[in-house]
């Protein structure tokens, strides 16, 4: 698959560079030193309309009516301000702070249909790995890469190489795509996917919603891995038809018919294959400050001294004294100050389905945020109610944005306070100035607010 989408991109080689032609580029308001290189050289936007320019990482979630006037913080302020001049002056699709279909954008492309089979795309975010669970190759680019692809419509990179994971058979109930890849990257280490593209197969992979299967790529980079891949099939298909960018009429049955053959042929070649077994995964959680330092919930926290002597004991006791846990401890007994749903890897519509489903069997009894990733998921879950059902549990509802994942815009830890979290990252500061998160899926995020600690959600009905 990655040979069929890598070749119909591929405008020339030199000395194992490749040039690739890029058919969308994602930017977020910290895409300013791009623009700022394109103004000092006297350069415009190769083709304005490819660019997808999203407010999501400064943007505030809450109190967002009274406008980006209304920021205390001036450099927040500025950065919105500076992002939406850069848009307009470069004539870029803008979905700022007050368009309707704001949101991240990882969640924003795929649901007005840009996100398709068979394309290219990249973005000044690693999570741009998101989009592979559409076929499409997609990954994260640096300010000069963006710049190139501003100014040309292209990059230079060189091939990756590719590994598979397959996970066959069936997940067992309460165990989401958040569990799977925390388990994945538990089993294979953190640095596995290095130089790789990951692809994923398998029948429990099949199986996944899009939903699923974004969560999944969202947190290849989190193995260390270019990119997440996963075949196209009905699935994707029903997902896409009917989206505001998506082919239409014969335009659509011609564009099927292409991404029916974006599969990997039997006799494809990889450089590492995986296999898991679904029935093995069980509800997880992470305990320390790393995503490969993680534990089924109704494990203890691990001694240190079970580690080999050297850098993996060293990383076990250093992450056990910033978390302040110690060993032996169930991880059902750690109590939490906050709870945390949102960011690009769950807050879609299935995530909040899935965490209000949890949150009207109680009273949230620590603060817990519910941050949906676009204006358009945040209008859907209204129309089906699960905004009352948050709210009369206890939960406060926000407007679209990163929000807590990226800590930058307002919303984040206090000093030391524990987080159950939705998103994709626990390294040290990643929620705040000493901040201490689990990371989790959307059900068990609702649970843990629910019983003020982490919890078996195969306790809840």
């Amino acid at each position: 698959m990655l040979d069929k989408v890598w070749g119909r991109h591929q405008i020339t080689e030199v000395v194992g560079e490749h040039l690739l032609y890029s058919d969308y580029l994602l930017l977020h308001e910290g895409a300013r030193h791009a623009f700022d290189a394109m103004s000092a050289t006297g350069r415009t936007v190769h083709r304005p309309h490819q660019v997808l320019a999203c407010a999501d990482h400064y943007v505030q979630t809450h109190h967002r009516s009274s406008g980006v006037q209304a920021i205390a913080d001036l450099s927040i302020r500025g950065m919105l301000e500076r992002f939406e001049r850069n848009a307009k002056a470069h004539g870029l699709p803008y979905f700022g702070s007050s368009h309707p279909q704001q949101g991240i954008m990882h969640v924003v492309a795929p649901e007005l249909g840009l996100t398709q089979p068979g394309l290219l795309i990249v973005g000044a975010d690693s999570h741009t790995t998101t989009h592979g669970a559409f076929g499409c190759l997609a990954f994260g680019v640096g300010a000069s890469d963006a710049l190139h692809v501003l100014a040309t419509q292209s990059l230079w990179m060189r091939k990756p190489k590719i590994m598979r994971i397959s996970v066959e058979g069936a997940l067992s109930r309460h165990v989401t795509a958040k569990d799977l890849v925390l388990t994945l990257i538990t089993h294979i280490g953190a640095e596995a996917g290095i130089g790789h593209i990951i692809e994923f197969a398998g029948s429990a992979v099949r199986a996944m919603s899009m939903e699923g299967r974004m969560t999944l790529c969202n947190m290849a980079v989190e193995a260390g891995a270019l990119s997440g891949l996963v075949s196209p099939d009905q699935i994707t298909f029903d997902y896409l038809h009917g989206c505001q960018y998506a082919p239409k009429d014969a335009d659509w049955d011609q564009a099927v018919a292409y991404w029916k053959d974006l599969v990997s042929d039997v006799e494809a070649h990889y450089d590492h294959e995986v296999t898991i077994d679904a029935a093995s995964i069980a509800p997880s959680v992470t305990w320390g400050t790393h995503l490969h330092q993680t534990a089924v919930i109704d494990a203890v926290v691990p001694d240190p001294q079970n580690f080999a002597v050297g850098e993996a004991r060293d990383d076990v006791e250093s992450a056990l004294q910033y978390m302040g846990l110690k060993p032996g401890t169930p991880l059902t007994s750690i109590a939490i100050d906050r709870v945390f749903i949102g960011s690009c890897t769950n807050s879609r519509i299935e995530d909040l389905r899935a965490a209000a489903a949890i949150a009207r069997q109680g009273k949230a009894v620590v603060p817990a945020w519910v941050v949906p990733g676009s204006m358009t998921v945040k209008r859907q879950a209204e129309a089906e109610g699960l905004d009352r059902l948050f709210i009369e549990a206890g939960f406060e509802w926000h407007d679209a944005g990163c929000s807590m994942c990226t800590a930058i815009n307002g919303d984040h830890l206090a000093e030391w306070e524990r987080c159950a979290s939705t998103s994709n990252r626990n390294f040290v500061g990643r929620q705040g100035r000493n901040g201490r998160t689990h990371i989790l899926s959307p059900a068990m995020a609702a649970a843990a607010a629910l019983t003020g600690r982490l919890t078996d959600i195969r306790s809840f009905g």
